[in-house]
């Protein structure tokens, strides 16, 4: 199958020289993680919510408002683009080797025409081939966890050095909750917003988990099917979930896991 038979044609982009609140308030209308950031049309970068979430809780800027950070001093600058007639297979792979969450697609002209995300991907792993496969065969094992009473900039830090964009809340071994880069970007604006800047320093560290976290969150069980996982994640649009075994969280399942599944059997 061609990418631009999966992809989105559906372009919700921003200009460099926009605000980041720009960036914000299109994200959250559009309901989608990242948008393509172009110059005069031209395609010049990409912004997503991780971006913004590790740039925001930075020291650098870590009491600018958003409105005051220009979309160009977020964005990723070297962004891979695909031609719409590459094969599914191929871009899978190329977006696993270069850790990247979605990717545009091009024409003849190098012009942007289309989208393709991980989520994109998760749609197709339905059906007798998915049913078959359990999630304990995908999943991760390797888990980074966080306790509720820990710091925010502590869950960041954790996620920039790990390379993930959501970890479960571990509070004495049970599932208590999962925090996102989402969750990160919106409690670094909502705390610019409401604390006075000369505050911000010294209070952005008494900011814990707890206080942003998603309780009671949706998780999975080892012995489902990949199926199953896949339409959950496309009901909800959640990146990843937990699987859970006695109350305790054995794994995660990610768009990711998906992904490289999806990968090996095109293969």
């Amino acid at each position: 199958m061609q990418i631009k038979n999966l992809m989105s044609e559906d372009l919700i982009t921003v200009d460099k020289d926009q605000n980041l609140s720009d960036a914000l308030k299109l994200l959250r209308k559009h309901n989608v993680s990242r948008l393509p950031v172009t110059n005069n049309k031209e395609l010049v970068g990409i912004i997503s919510e991780r971006d913004i979430a590790n740039k925001l809780g930075s020291s650098k800027y870590e009491s600018m408002p958003a409105s005051r950070l220009h979309i160009s001093s977020v964005m990723v600058k070297d962004v891979f683009t695909v031609p719409k007639t590459m094969q599914l297979e191929d871009v899978a792979k190329l977006m696993l080797d270069n850790g990247i969450g979605s990717v545009p697609v091009v024409d003849e002209d190098e012009k942007m025409v289309g989208i393709v995300s991980k989520a994109d991907f998760v749609t197709l792993a339905t059906g007798i081939a998915f049913d078959k496969i359990a999630v304990k065969e995908v999943m991760s094992k390797e888990l980074v966890t966080v306790s509720p009473t820990e710091r925010i900039v502590h869950a960041r830090r954790q996620m920039i050095e790990n390379h993930v964009g959501r970890v479960p809340v571990v509070d004495d071994g049970k599932l208590v909750g999962m925090i996102t880069s989402k969750d990160l970007m919106r409690a670094f604006i909502d705390f610019r917003k409401k604390v006075p800047e000369k505050y911000q320093k010294s209070q952005i560290k008494e900011l814990l988990v707890e206080d942003i976290m998603s309780s009671n969150p949706t998780s999975v069980t080892k012995d489902m099917s990949i199926t199953e996982v896949s339409q959950i994640i496309m009901e909800t649009g959640f990146n990843g979930l937990p699987v859970v075994e006695d109350d305790e969280v054995v794994g995660i399942i990610t768009q990711t896991d998906i992904l490289k599944l999806i990968e090996k059997l095109e293969s």
